[in-house]
């Protein structure tokens, strides 16, 4: 539902571009990624759920995490590990989103 409102122009964005590249080169993505109210990563962690829906909410929030980032950039750093060490004498470039 997210994603659709901001599709059809009904939700603003809490952040600007600026704000993006102002916390990435201060090394401070925590608060832009990890804040619920502007993550790309659903938020299954509400507060307004009843204590029993929590739990399974917050582990549903913890499963996106893990597979959504870190194993991720896991792939990802075994992927270029690989190439680098395939082919040492061809040069490479990697970019990677924050």
């Amino acid at each position: 539902m997210q994603q659709e409102s901001l599709r059809a122009g009904n939700l603003q964005v809490p952040y600007t571009t600026e704000d993006l590249i102002r916390h990435y080169n201060c090394g401070d993505l925590n608060s832009i990624i990890f804040n619920h109210d502007t993550s790309q990563v659903p938020n299954f962690n509400n507060v307004t759920l009843p204590p029993s829906e929590q739990v399974t909410a917050q582990e549903i929030d913890a499963y996106f995490r893990l597979e959504l980032i870190y194993k991720r950039n896991e792939r990802m750093g075994r992927r270029v590990k690989a190439l680098l060490e395939e082919q040492p004498d061809k040069s490479f470039f990697f970019a990677f989103g924050a």
